[in-house]
């Protein structure tokens, strides 16, 4: 009997659960890795279907009679696991993710001068190892060799179609080589898992989950960088690393990246708390600052200068005057932001005397 707890698996459920954690508390790193590399088995799918069959899996981790004998008796009944439309469904979905990973990762143009486009033969094994990954989950499990052959089979259909045929055949085409995969191994390589897998060190299941995500998040770094594109306010195409390097030397960045450095340095001299202080101010909590802008007024005109430029404001701006219902209606957004203005002013000079009132000895 194992001692892996229910209770601190439905928690690492609820507060990593998308990215597989109670699944590598079970000891399931196959599993914990899908539900990394597809946020929660599918974008969530698979995280909240684990609320119901977190018990089943806690029993299976702690070895329970209970669960061993169901198993064996399932085996007895059934020469091969049954048809499971889940882990079907599972298998096209991640083999035709991971494919379509490995193949936005080749970039387009040449690199180094190369062209890096024979990579694309890749992902026929990609799709062939979702496949695999997800059908070895578990008591079932099959040689990755059928999904494979069958991947690389049909795969020709799909590197026809994306070449001389239109986008849909393309689609249709990458589909068909992901189910002919999942097909090949659900008939031909599935099996029960008779022998339990060997246990290994949390170093090394960590080393390995580790590279895998590497490996995973190198591919999706690779079509960010090389293939991916924005479009700009005219519909043209810009690539991300383009962007990303005009963005570096844009004035608003080399802006930010100044006032960050001059942070630093502020809080170098005077501390952080100091500093904290002076974000605040510089934040405008109070609207003070945005009230002088409205108003036409600054920090040092007095309380009847103030006023009277609100008068003036508040009549050229009178939602009465104007005659046109949009006019009306900008002329009534300025008028309240007017009044605002004036009202947050007010108050703030109102409890500055206050306070130089009860500071000043005479008023003591």
């Amino acid at each position: 009997m194992g001692d892996k707890s229910t209770l601190l698996t439905y928690l690492l459920w609820l507060v990593g659960g998308v990215f597989g954690l109670h699944h590598f508390y079970l000891g399931r790193d196959s599993q914990a890795f899908l539900w990394w590399s597809t946020l929660g088995g599918y974008i969530g799918c698979g995280w909240l279907r684990d609320l119901f069959y977190i018990p089943t899996y806690v029993a299976d981790a702690n070895g329970e009679r209970a669960f061993i004998e169901k198993l064996v008796a399932a085996v007895r009944t059934h020469n091969k696991p049954p048809f499971s439309t889940t882990r079907f469904c599972g298998m096209v979905i991640v083999g035709y993710l991971w494919a379509s990973v490995l193949m936005l990762a080749v970039p387009e143009d040449e690199v180094a001068g190369i062209n890096w486009r024979f990579l694309l033969f890749l992902g026929p094994l990609a799709c062939a190892l979702g496949v695999w990954t997800v059908g070895n989950i578990g008591h079932e499990e099959g040689s990755i060799w059928w999904p494979l052959i069958a991947a690389y089979i049909t795969s020709p259909l799909y590197f026809y179609f994306h070449i001389y045929i239109s986008f849909l055949d393309d689609s249709t085409a990458f589909t068909l080589m992901v189910f002919c995969s999942a097909w090949a191994f659900d008939s031909k390589a599935k099996q029960w898992r008779r022998t339990p897998k060997k246990k290994k060190s949390l170093a090394r299941r960590i080393t390995t989950l580790g590279l895998c995500a590497l490996l995973y998040t190198s591919l999706w770094t690779s079509y960010l960088y090389f293939n991916a594109k924005l479009v700009d306010a005219e519909g043209e195409e810009i690539p991300v690393h383009k962007a990303v390097h005009h963005f570096l030397t844009s004035p608003w960045w080399l802006d930010l990246k100044q006032s960050l450095h001059d942070t630093w340095t502020f809080a170098q001299a005077h501390g952080w708390s100091e500093t904290w202080k002076q974000i605040v101010e510089l934040s405008d909590p109070h609207g003070e600052q945005n009230a002088y802008k409205v108003l036409g007024v600054s920090a040092i005109s007095t309380q009847s200068e103030i006023k009277a430029k609100y008068r003036a404001l508040s009549l050229e701006w009178h939602p009465d005057k104007a005659k046109d219902p949009e006019a009306k209606r900008i002329a009534q957004e300025k008028f309240v932001e007017i009044q605002q203005a004036y009202e947050i002013l007010s108050s703030i000079k109102s409890k500055r005397r206050s306070r130089s009132r009860k500071s000043d000895p005479e008023w003591s």
